[in-house]
């Protein structure tokens, strides 16, 4: 019996919310290019170039560098599996629901796990995690570098010099700041990272870019047992990508078309250029919301660029701001996680978002919504962040 369905047709939304962000149009156009097999000769020559950006994006000169068929948590999965094995000691900085799902990978991969609990929206301290640590050797030292659930940035390079005192390998989950925030795997002696195309990149959710160092490839290489996961095997998905293209998996052709465009225009734009645009955006950003009378969580020096989170004031109903936003501007902002579910509101500039119409709009909206429950403003927030790009 036939049936009548209608073609898809989901609503425009602007996507400020902690992800996915708006994929930027040439990726989009990217997607719909025509299918070739994973093994064509054409196709190889994409992944060739995609690998030489994902390389120039992370800042890193690591060969086992490309992007694993899966979302950013699947990227997760991939850099803590791949070398950890039962019974090895693991130590996490846990400031946020990402930091405690390394620890549960972790604990899944058979790691003994010690977590390093620091404040919920604050940067997690290379003091703590040595004291954390107390002296016993590590196999990995693992930090959020951008923590989505609260908007928190780690100085990832200061824990360089505490992993060693450990003996352990660095690994840093760069979901939230790879194209957005500066990131410098090599500089500032990452071992390990991951991250996702649907925040900065502006590419939708699907592969989780990952990058290996020399050292991190000779753990893998030396492991004693089999990696846990079959799939994400990086000795046997890296024959794939490199120079044996040894069939593994079939590789998400336009996915990654997608990707090879959305790295492509962001080292058009530059990477310097990219991070001081976000950063700019975000002031303005910040500026409106003080206007409003709204709290921010993190401390400025601390504060993520890409993603704010705000604290909903006493007396304004959560979801019905969110659903006023969707209603009246088809416009997206994300409720919080773990602790912070319905005391934050998330709202994230990534990417191709990341712009002066969506921080005016996001800014019109918000008033709109808080006014409608009764809330007081303090100042115009569209005079406070066109102050802000002023100056």
């Amino acid at each position: 019996m036939s049936q009548s369905i209608a073609p898809l047709d989901p609503p425009t939304r602007v996507l400020l919310g902690p992800g996915p962000s708006d994929p930027a149009p040439g990726v989009l156009s990217a997607l719909a290019r025509p299918t070739l097999g994973h093994l064509d000769p054409a196709f190889i020559a994409i992944m060739d170039e995609l690998c030489a950006m994902l390389r120039s994006a992370f800042r890193t000169q690591n060969e086992l560098t490309l992007p694993v068929s899966g979302t950013g948590s699947a990227g997760m999965e991939a850099c803590v599996v791949n070398v950890v094995e039962p019974g090895d000691a693991v130590l996490v900085g846990v400031n946020g629901v990402f930091g405690k799902r390394l620890c549960e990978v972790a604990r899944r991969a058979g790691a003994e796990v010690t977590a390093c609990e620091g404040e919920w929206g604050r940067a997690l301290q290379a003091q703590d995690v040595r004291r954390a640590a107390q002296g016993r050797p590590y196999k990995l030292v693992c930090a959020v570098h951008a923590e989505t659930s609260t908007g928190a940035r780690t100085d990832i390079a200061a824990l360089r010099p505490v992993a060693d005192e450990l003996g352990a390998l660095l690994l840093a989950d760069c979901v939230t700041s790879l194209g957005g925030l500066p990131l410098e795997l090599d500089a500032w002696g990452v071992d390990i990272a991951y991250s996702g195309t649907q925040k900065c990149l502006s590419c939708p959710p699907g592969l989780a870019p990952v990058s290996f160092s020399p050292r991190a490839r000779a753990a893998l290489e030396q492991r004693k047992t089999p990696v846990q996961s079959w799939y994400l095997d990086l000795s046997l998905v890296g024959n794939y990508w490199g120079s044996e293209r040894t069939y593994h998996h079939t590789a998400p052709i336009n996915m990654l078309y997608g990707l090879h465009e959305a790295l492509r225009i962001a080292l058009a734009e530059g990477l310097e250029a990219r991070w001081q645009r976000h950063e700019r955006n975000a002031h303005a950003l910040w500026a409106g919301l003080e206007a409003l009378g709204l709290e921010l969580v993190v401390p400025a020096e601390e504060r993520l660029t890409p993603l704010t989170s705000v604290r909903i004031p006493a007396g304004v109903d959560d979801a019905r701001v969110r659903r006023f936003l969707l209603d009246e501007y088809s416009l997206e902002i994300g409720g919080g996680l773990g602790p912070f579910q319905g005391q934050v509101w998330r709202i994230g500039l990534m990417g191709t978002g990341s712009n002066r119409r969506n921080v005016e709009l996001c800014l019109a909206g918000l008033s709109a919504a808080l006014r409608a429950q009764g809330h007081a403003l303090l100042a115009d927030p569209l005079a406070a962040a066109h102050a802000a790009y002023a100056g």
